[in-house]
């Protein structure tokens, strides 16, 4: 079922959104609960009145998960429209972890994207090279995560913002763990029970202010190559962790003015979603309604020699979770 607006809705019993009422001035937000009918029933007092945000229900989310199973089979409420509403990011993060170099034919296509011009090797030795680095890497445990900015959240349609100062804006869509529990210091075969959900993220990148030409020894700058407001489309659903199946085998699609360009299993990822989370709460504590961003596939822009134009409209699907539509708008100098 496709709503007003692009929202797709999910392959599962219920989910979780943010939500407000389009016509209400005031754009009062509130976490919902959403059902494939497309109906969605506010949560405020449903749930008990702390229930303000998606997150404070992420904050007592062993005790509020069985309840919306109750609220969904009893069907009572004034259930809403969902096409008379509007939907933002699902859930606002106290912290936003994110994975780089996470998808194996990716990485493999921005080293050959950026090779220098006088690099001596061929194609096929730069190409063999990074994938013994992956497969070290992967032997090794040793993922890259780094740290995002909730500012740069956005909703799942709204329109993105690219700065003037962006000379190489690239999309990235990626799977986005929802955190359920806190969590330090977890072992991997634990690290699932700490998810609460997932939902869909778009992180956007310009390639051009990744690495510090001035400083090539500090390496890469994060703050400014990814964290303009907006640059993170998030969402539009957050579906709880036991209807997402296999997370080895979910489907990633990312289409630019209809052309996929994106088209990606997340079986080529080279850690896993628990391999992450151990990784990140061995030096890290993770709070609930935290947003950990799993890497991107293959399809960058920079692997197209296209990269992001005012007016581009981007549409970003993961099996099960819903789709996302967004417009770039370009911003004037």
């Amino acid at each position: 079922m496709e709503l007003a607006g692009g929202a797709v809705l999910f392959n599962a019993p219920f989910a979780l959104a943010t939500l407000s009422v389009a016509e209400d001035p005031g754009n009062e937000r509130f976490p919902a609960l959403v059902v494939p009918e497309g109906v969605a029933l506010d949560l405020r007092g449903v749930v008990g009145d702390r229930g303000t945000s998606v997150r404070t229900l992420l904050e007592r989310w062993d005790e509020v998960r069985p309840r919306l199973g109750e609220v969904v089979r009893d069907r009572a409420g004034p259930w809403r429209d969902l096409a008379r509403l509007r939907v933002h990011a699902p859930v606002e993060p106290r912290q936003v972890f994110q994975s780089g170099a996470n998808y194996r034919q990716h990485v493999i296509d921005l080293e050959l994207a950026h090779r220098a011009a006088d690099d001596p090797r061929t194609p096929e030795q730069a190409r063999a090279e990074i994938a013994a680095v992956m497969d070290r890497r992967a032997a090794e445990d040793l993922p890259y995560v780094f740290i995002g900015l909730p500012s740069a959240l956005t909703g799942p349609h709204d329109d993105v913002a690219i700065p003037s100062r962006c000379a190489k804006p690239d999309w990235e869509l990626e799977l986005a763990a929802v955190i359920g529990r806190p969590a330090y210091r977890v072992p991997v075969d634990e690290a699932l029970s700490y998810v609460a959900g997932y939902t869909i993220a778009n992180d956007l990148t310009d390639r051009a202010a990744v690495f510090r030409r001035d400083m090539p020894a500090i390496g890469t700058d994060w703050l400014a190559s990814k964290n303009a407001p907006g640059f993170t489309p998030l969402g539009p659903w957050l579906v709880p962790a036991e209807f997402v199946g296999d997370l080895g085998a979910l489907r990633l699609t990312l289409r630019l003015n209809g052309r996929a360009m994106q088209e990606e299993s997340t079986k080529d990822m080279i850690f896993g979603v628990a391999r992450l989370i151990a990784h990140v709460s061995a030096s890290a504590r993770l709070l609930p309604g935290d947003v950990l961003l799993t890497g991107s596939p293959a399809g960058n822009g920079m692997h197209w020699g296209r990269l992001l134009r005012d007016g581009d409209i981007m549409e970003s699907a993961i099996t099960g979770l819903g789709a996302q539509r967004t417009r770039c708008v370009g911003e004037e100098s």
